[in-house]
């Protein structure tokens, strides 16, 4: 008799992905709230736009260096213990951010608070990709993914949204960066319904853990799988990069200002987290890969319609939301594929490794498409971006070939 598919080698039970949503909410709510919440309050308060855009760098950053402190998550003390700690303190900065008078001044303080607490939850992230490694079966993978991306998007919300909302009714300043704060310790209590990894790699010298740590992170690169998922990671596909620009090209389609807000705003968030948990379920149901390059072809002709439709408001909205499926159906393909590629051993590391990468072609399709822009119009600026995911299809497509079924010389 085979066991069941949710069941794994242990006979532990598999725990439904829907946790999983639950416990990367405060990695979304810290950039939601700094970005929208306080990026709005310190705006209003007559804040230059450099130092707002200086609050939501700091709020990026260690998302983008996350993978040089992930092998600690790996390799020292619990993942939940670390998820624990990153979550009190990620909940404790945000309050303490909140309790600073909104002034010019307080930015001395606030954007180290802000490094702070978007570093404690960059292992948020890394704790929670590690668990849902270790406690997902292979035809679970792509509903894990989908339901990892809908629960950071959700948190961006939450953090955002609601933070704003909070701070605009409430008179005591300190009271909205305390809930929402508190939200994020409260998610701990997700990880009474997950198992606690036992993490492959690790030893009883702390040095042979990291040594472990490294042969691993190098026999995933060679594999068949994981060069293929890194070289993915590379491509300018399914980037989801044209939405950073809505609001600038909204003038084209003569886009209100409430159009704009809304169709990239919160519907947005929305419609790209369903998005998310459509692309989870249809990647276990087809190759994870091959998933990916049809939903980044999809954004493509999303791209390619809004260009070429007539421009009005009502083609803004449609073709924005269609886009914003198309981005999510991706951010579901992206984390299902690399959680095939990584299988379990230094997960934490693992996957720090290829979001940090893959933020390489997200940020230079914006350039680029700001540069198509510039130069060409919207409509060369949608061009632009189909152009680039088509030809990032068909590298990946003659890689794949070239690489064959065998595994990759250690050489």
């Amino acid at each position: 008799m085979t066991p069941s598919p949710n069941i794994t080698a242990d006979n532990h039970k598999s725990v439904h992905p829907v946790i999983f949503m639950f416990l990367i909410i405060p990695y979304g709510v810290v950039t939601g709230y700094v970005t929208v919440t306080l990026g709005f309050l310190y705006s209003k308060a007559g804040i230059s736009l450099d130092h707002v855009a200086a609050l939501a760098g700091a709020s990026i950053l260690p998302a983008i260096f996350s993978f040089l402190w992930a092998p600690l998550v790996d390799a020292t003390l619990s993942v939940k213990k670390w998820y624990i700690l990153a979550a009190t303190v990620a909940g404790i900065g945000i309050l303490a951010s909140g309790i600073l008078p909104i002034k010019e001044s307080s930015l001395v303080f606030l954007v180290p608070i802000v490094i702070l607490t978007a570093f404690a939850s960059s292992f948020v992230s890394i704790s929670t990709n590690s668990m849902m490694a270790y406690d997902t079966p292979d035809d679970m993978k792509g509903r894990a993914g989908g339901y990892l991306q809908a629960g950071n998007l959700g948190g961006a919300g939450l953090g955002g949204g609601a933070g704003l909302l909070l701070a605009h009714h409430l008179q005591v300043g300190w009271i909205p960066g305390a809930i929402i704060g508190f939200i994020c310790i409260l998610c701990s209590f997700g990880l009474f319904f997950v198992k606690d990894p036992q993490v492959t790699i690790r030893a009883e010298k702390i040095g042979k853990s990291f040594i472990n740590l490294l042969k691993d992170l190098w026999a995933m690169m060679r594999s068949r799988a994981g060069y293929l998922a890194l070289f993915l990671c590379f491509l300018p596909l399914g980037t989801g990069s044209a939405a950073n620009l809505w609001a600038a090209v909204a003038k084209g389609w003569n886009a209100s200002a409430d159009t704009v807000a809304l169709a990239t705003g919160v519907a947005s968030g929305i419609i790209t987290a369903l998005g998310c948990l459509l692309g989870g379920w249809i990647c276990d149901r087809i190759d994870r890969k091959r998933a990916y390059l049809i939903f980044g072809l999809l954004q493509c002709a999303c791209t390619v319609s809004m260009a070429y439709s007539p421009h009005t408001e009502t083609m803004y909205i449609i073709w924005t939301s269609a886009y914003a499926i198309t981005t999510g159906l991706a951010y579901a393909g992206y984390t299902a594929f690399v959680l095939e590629a990584i299988g379990k051993g230094a997960a934490g590391t693992k996957v720090s490794v290829f979001t940090s990468l893959s933020n390489s072609p997200i940020y230079a399709m914006t350039i680029i498409e700001g540069w198509a822009h510039t130069k060409w119009g919207p409509v060369g600026m949608l061009n632009t971006e189909a152009i680039a995911g088509v030809i990032a299809v068909v590298l990946f497509l003659t890689v794949q070939a070239t690489v064959g079924k065998k595994e990759l010389s250690v050489n």
